[in-house]
């Protein structure tokens, strides 16, 4: 695979501005972002970073595009999206391939993220057609009641770098068929791949004569993201990242009144009842653990394990991990990529040494990998321990592939206790052919997640579904359902058709 045809083929020069109204690009920041691949350390081209004069242009150019892309019936604005839908189609390979480089997932998850942008797309065709309100009786005589939605304006778009493309595409695909225009700061962390999905939504817009502020671009560190955050403009602010970042924002847009929709961390547990199928469930568990190199906020953290099975379960795992190949992820033989950066590699071995120092017991031993074909520093081995839920690194989300082993007896209602014990609360799920069990976890007893599954792993969450998480995760859903009336203000309409003025309640008001 030739990366450098694939940055052609994006647009990504060796040089990028970081700031983007549609098509039209700026550049009149100081600080140069420079993009390194977590895959061979090489560098594949830097930004310049967005500054507060850029930002300022985008914000403006965003509430003149709002004027008009608001009087757009939402089935023309889906339309647009549709077309958005089929340039990704287009460029899915080479996208996904860049998300891969940049960010370190294998080949496959980044077309799976690539795939994920372009369903957003189709769901968001067909729910332009469907953005009902709801009509009522009033309890006045010769009147009408009824709910509508309206676009609620701009939304400011924080992502994270995990998912590079996909997590903006969840936002702005139901935001711009609901008639708002959206600002992206994504992560610096991965900013190529934002350059590459401004320029194929800036070639839809051209190509149909609309305004680019319809979606435009901020790259930049943390200075951009407090501007975005504290700008009373942006009556919507969606964030995506760590739990820290989360309460930042969300205190920020909280003091001016705004609305934030906050998709924070997980530590995601999944519980194994004496009734799992094992033979069917390993696959899932590692895939949980180490797939994206355990840096998906859906990442399985802990295995609620029953004591008359731990021992099986554990000796299953450590052998399914022997046979994980770790290596560059663009090749589709490895089972394993990269950290994003050296920092993250610097977080995954202090979790390990503080694991130790609790008490837990390593099983399936960790460390940096050096050599040939490593030379990023950013590989890691996967980690095993046997541990204990009230750990303080076990209730913290690291972000690596760390999986703990947690013994449990007694019942399911146990299993379920241990595994809400956390502040998080993003996805959850419980391996078990027992109905009752089943029904226990999904029910009001049982699991207090935003994701809850059966015999399938915390991870890959589908576009049909409202996506997010409880408590420190932040409350926040996008994606499928109706996460669409976030994005949209709820209006209240009464119409009296009638000849007199009755007032709600029988209250008597004579003059």
């Amino acid at each position: 695979m030739e990366i450098e045809n694939i940055l052609k083929s994006l647009g990504i020069e060796n040089e990028n501005p970081g700031a983007a109204i549609g098509g039209q690009w700026l550049s009149s920041g100081e600080k140069t972002i420079k993009s390194y691949s977590p895959v061979d350390g090489k560098l594949i081209g830097s930004v310049n970073a967005a500054s507060a004069e850029d930002y300022e242009k985008c914000i403006n150019a965003s509430q003149e595009a709002y004027t008009d892309w608001r009087m757009l019936p939402a089935p023309q604005r889906g339309e647009i999206v549709r077309q958005f839908g089929e340039a990704l189609r287009v460029k899915k390979e080479d996208l996904g391939a860049l998300v891969s480089y940049e960010m370190g997932k294998s080949f496959q998850e980044g077309l799976g993220e690539v795939q994920e942008m372009i369903d957003i797309c189709d769901f968001a065709v067909g729910l332009s057609r469907q953005l009902h309100g709801l009509t009522m009786h009033s309890e006045r005589p010769m009147h009408r009641m009824y709910e509508q939605y309206h676009p609620i304006g701009i939304v400011g778009i924080i992502s994270a770098f995990n998912f590079p493309v996909a997590v903006w595409a969840w936002n702005t695909a139901l935001a711009w068929i609901c008639g708002d225009v959206c600002i992206w700061k994504p992560s610096e962390k991965a900013p190529l791949c934002a350059v590459a999905c401004q320029k194929i939504i800036a070639e839809v817009l051209d190509a149909n004569n609309l305004n680019g502020g319809i979606s435009t671009l901020v790259i930049g560190e943390a200075e951009i993201g407090k501007l975005l955050s504290a700008d009373k403009r942006i009556p919507l602010v969606s964030a995506t990242g760590s739990t820290r970042m989360g309460k930042s924002v969300g205190k920020v847009v909280g003091e001016r009144l705004g609305k934030s929709l906050l998709e924070l961390g997980g530590n995601n547990a999944v519980i194994l009842t004496p009734n799992a199928d094992l033979k069917m469930v390993i696959p899932a568990l590692v895939f949980g653990a180490v797939g994206t190199t355990g840096q998906r906020c859906t990442s399985t953290r802990r295995l609620i394990i029953h004591d008359s099975i731990y021992n099986d379960v554990k000796n299953a795992l450590v052998s399914a991990y022997k046979q994980l190949k770790i290596g560059d992820p663009l090749d589709e033989t490895n089972h394993v990529g990269p950290l994003i950066d050296q920092d993250a590699v610097k977080m995954y071995l202090e979790a390990i040494e503080s694991a130790k120092a609790e008490g837990a017991n390593v099983i399936v031993d960790g460390g940096q990998l050096e050599g040939p074909g490593y030379e990023s520093q950013c590989y890691v081995k996967p980690v095993i321990a046997e541990a204990e839920n009230q750990y303080k690194i076990v209730q913290h989300e690291t972000f690596a592939p760390i999986l703990y082993l947690i013994k449990y007896k007694g019942d399911v209602n146990e299993a379920i206790a241990i595994q809400n014990n956390v502040p998080q609360g993003l996805s959850s799920a419980i391996m078990t052919t027992d109905m009752r069990e089943q029904e226990t976890f999904l029910s009001h007893l049982g699991s207090d997640c935003g994701i809850a599954n059966v015999n399938i792993g915390t991870s890959g969450a589908e576009i049909g579904g409202a996506f997010g998480g409880e408590k420190e995760t932040g409350g926040g859903r996008e994606s499928g359902s109706d996460a669409w009336k976030v994005y949209m203000r709820r209006q209240t309409n009464t119409i009296n058709w009638g000849t007199s003025l009755p007032l709600a309640q029988g209250i008597k008001f004579e003059l």
